[in-house]
């Protein structure tokens, strides 16, 4: 046939400009697991393009989505003295947008290769067994060009529901300066909720509310666009608090799957110096209250605060939600913001009585200082914490893991993003928090970006880690092959939690060889292996094999 077809793993990137030569695709999970493969397409005759039609003929055929994989402009791969465990560090076009295609978008070349991603998603709705999934693809006037049939196994028994807390923060201000919708508009929230739910499915299971505007990524003394759920008024020199949006988000993200919530900071970030930019109605406008200029410290803040923090809770009482919620002081304070740290979270500990409070920060003092209990800690930084057997310890990925650690650029391998699973198993971590699921601005949010046109905040964090999903045009978020392998990863993490059940925590461990968090595995033949294990090991010892 004159259309060459080779499959590829979920874990392969083809770049334009190469031949597949990549493992065998792995399409065997538990029948509520996603499972994913690749089809690469070259024209053998021919020189010009050629529009494909794809068809599907399968026992799974309600549960297959095809997708087309999409190569994205890259500038910024990653920094100078990254580690050599890339795939590339050039800008250029890179694999990663999986779109929605288009009756008329698939096309074959003759000079170059490129891509169809399929998935099956059963959920649990049909019988173990081997299934055929047959792809068809026919040109324009219906002619047969060429098919490939790939056997998909569903094993016997479900994956048991993932225990990791994982969190991603949402960026509300983000989708509204994309579609051009007003703030808190029906369109406003039917986006987001399309959002929170495409979050939800990829294994985020908490997510950051803006009761305020969040004092993230915003370069001091200016505004990013406000999103503050909570109403306030000033009125005689009382607040008064209308949390119609607040209850209201709440419901949409319980509604999508979401169980739990991470409130936006009460004090800025990098050091917790100055308050949020938070809006009031006062004498018949709307106006900056506290800001930029507002002494953390003070007690003008600090009066606020108590009217603030009170009235929030009593929603989240009402929500039936305040065990499954958690306060933040400020994001990422270094080691001589110490005591400024500590003059922000005095202003609030009292008020915060019973709650949980957790920050991402990566100095072990703050922790055995007793400043913060709950530690969020970057992944090249767990040493210390794991060497002290701090318990219930979360971990959090950015910009700055871009050497020899597990991370998610676009210019890694995807394996690279995909052991993040089997590591946290391994050092027992209780969360995960990445900073980016939609950030759709340049550094600071000077000003909003096209995320199809740049993926690096205009050439600020190594392309990928700004954001997870694109911004689909008809309002529903588009995937990317990130986020499909971290959600591969996330179902490993609970095949191993299912075998330590069984077998008890050292068995299911055992799997995982020599691995730390510097060394391990980078090719997808590998990873394949190490799961084809557990899944093994899980059926002897469930008696189901």
């Amino acid at each position: 046939m004159p259309l060459e077809i080779r499959a590829l793993s979920s874990l392969d990137k083809l770049f334009p400009d190469e031949t597949p030569t990549a493992c065998v695709p792995f399409t065997e999970g538990f029948r509520n697991e996603v499972i994913s493969w690749q089809l690469a397409l070259r024209l053998t005759d021919g020189r010009m393009p050629c529009s494909l039609t794809v068809s599907v003929d399968s026992p799974l055929n309600p549960y297959t989505e095809i997708l087309q994989v999409r190569h994205v402009p890259v500038r910024l791969a990653t920094y100078s003295d990254a580690d050599d465990r890339y795939l590339r560090k050039q800008p250029g076009l890179y694999p990663d947008l999986l779109a929605r295609p288009h009756a008329h978008s698939i096309r074959a070349f003759p000079d170059h290769w490129e891509c169809v991603w399929l998935t099956v998603n059963a959920q649990g709705a049909v019988p173990a067994g081997t299934y055929p999934v047959t792809v068809r693809f026919h040109d324009a006037g219906g002619t047969l060009l060429g098919e490939h049939t790939q056997s998909v196994t569903l094993l016997p028994g479900l994956l048991p529901d993932q225990q990791l807390w994982h969190t991603r923060w949402f960026h509300a201000d983000c989708l509204a300066q994309f579609y051009h919708v007003p703030v808190f508009s029906e369109e406003h929230w039917q986006i987001m909720e399309n959002s929170v739910r495409s979050a939800a499915d990829c294994g985020v299971n908490m997510l950051l509310m803006p009761v305020h505007t969040p004092p993230l990524d915003t370069r001091p003394g200016s505004e990013r666009l406000p999103v503050q759920l909570t109403d306030i008024r000033l009125e005689d020199g009382e607040y008064r608090f209308d949390m119609t949006r607040v209850h209201r988000w709440i419901r949409m993200c319980l509604d999508c799957g979401i169980r739990a919530f991470e409130i936006a900071h009460l004090f800025t970030q990098w050091g917790a110096e100055h308050a949020p930019n938070i809006y009031a109605t006062a004498g018949g406008r709307t106006v900056r209250i506290f800001g930029w200029e507002t002494d953390a410290g003070g007690e003008a803040y600090r009066a606020f605060l108590q009217a603030y923090i009170p009235a929030l809770r009593t929603v989240f009482r009402e929500e039936g939600i305040e065990d499954r919620v958690w306060w933040h002081i400020s994001d990422e304070p270094s080691q001589d913001q110490l005591p400024v740290y500590l003059r922000a979270r005095n202003q609030v500990l009292d008020l915060l009585s019973g709650a949980q409070i957790m920050d991402a920060l990566s100095n072990f003092d703050f922790y055995s200082q007793g400043v913060v209990r709950h530690p969020v800690v970057a992944s090249n930084a767990l040493g210390p914490f794991l060497a002290h057997h701090v318990p219930d310890l979360w971990m959090y990925v950015c910009c700055s893991q871009y050497r020899d650690v597990a991370n998610q650029f676009m210019a890694m391998p995807s394996a690279r993003c995909r052991i993040l699973g089997a590591q946290m198993f391994r050092y027992h971590i209780r969360g995960f928090l990445h900073w980016g699921f939609n950030f759709y601005n340049s550094q600071y949010s000077d000003y909003p970006i096209d995320p199809y046109a740049c993926t690096d905040a205009d050439g600020a964090f190594p392309a990928g880690d700004p954001f997870l999903v694109y911004p689909g045009h008809d309002g529903r978020p588009e995937a990317s092959i990130r986020y499909m392998v971290f959600r591969e990863a996330m179902q490993d993490l609970r095949a191993l939690e299912w075998l330590a059940s069984l077998a008890g925590h050292e068995t299911a461990d055992a799997c995982l060889g020599s691995m730390t968090l510097t060394e391990y595995p980078h090719d997808p033949e590998s990873l394949i292996r190490l799961r084809q294990n557990i899944n093994g090991r899980i059926l002897e010892y469930t008696g189901l094999a």
